[in-house]
């Protein structure tokens, strides 16, 4: 063997040996949920994880008990990346702050909206997440049932929004322009007037960008759980 050839064998043993050392569970997480921003989660298994990690299957399975551990992991990191509502403001702008965290957040993990009220044994973000929302909500004066509404009503349309926006295959722009115009242009004349009138006077103006209607939805939600909590208001126990 020259020895040129060796040098460079040993040194690739040594980086897969010291990669084998380095894993740890947080590291299989880290390469799982990338993993799945890419593949998606149904795509995702064991064998294509050791792959991406330079690892034999059974290595994982050192720091992770099967998938669902795993998943369980992927999504206690997603919540982990959202913003808790701050405790510095009124309960409108911390939930507001923290739902718009939370739209980046599950934009950058399409995976995630269908998932992450599924586990049941959630991780400490996930239950640190939990908590800070409902003390929020507690503290701006809502009542149990009332935080126990508002709490449904604004997950709802955070996770529903989240799906819809990344089934969509364009949402703002000339991308959507394009998408739009040959769409109304297939459609037989005068069949549909009422989605020829939104396209053309509403989808197709200048500026549009169906991202704004997420804007419009958590206000509304928002002030609609402010007026019925002014009337059903319970102050949280000091």
């Amino acid at each position: 063997m020259e020895p040129s050839r060796e040098i460079t064998e040993i040194e690739s043993a040594e980086a897969t040996a010291s990669n084998r050392r380095a894993l740890t569970r947080e590291r299989v997480i880290e390469a799982a949920t990338a993993l799945a921003d890419a593949i998606g989660v149904d795509a995702l298994t064991i064998r294509k994880l050791a792959a991406e990690l330079d690892v034999k299957p059974m290595t994982i399975y050192h720091h992770v008990a099967n998938k669902e551990a795993i998943i369980d992991g992927m999504v206690d990191s997603v919540f982990d990346e959202i913003d808790l509502p701050p405790t510095d403001t009124d309960w409108k702008t911390a939930i507001r702050q923290r739902t718009a965290s939370a739209r980046q957040v599950l934009a950058r993990h399409p995976w995630a909206a269908p998932l992450m009220e599924s586990r049941t044994t959630p991780g400490p973000a996930t239950l640190r997440h939990h908590d800070a929302v409902l003390g929020c909500l507690r503290d701006g004066g809502l009542s149990i049932e009332m935080t126990a509404h508002a709490y449904a009503m604004i997950d709802a349309f955070v996770y529903g929004f989240a799906l819809q926006e990344a089934s969509l295959p364009a949402t703002s722009g000339d991308e959507l322009a394009d998408l739009a115009q040959s769409m109304t242009a297939a459609m037989p004349d005068g069949d549909y007037p009422n989605l020829i009138e939104f396209t053309t006077e509403h989808v197709l103006q200048p500026g549009y960008d169906f991202g704004r209607e997420f804007d419009f939805g958590l206000d509304l939600i928002l002030d609609g759980l402010d007026t019925m909590s002014n009337k059903h208001r319970s102050p949280k126990p000091a």
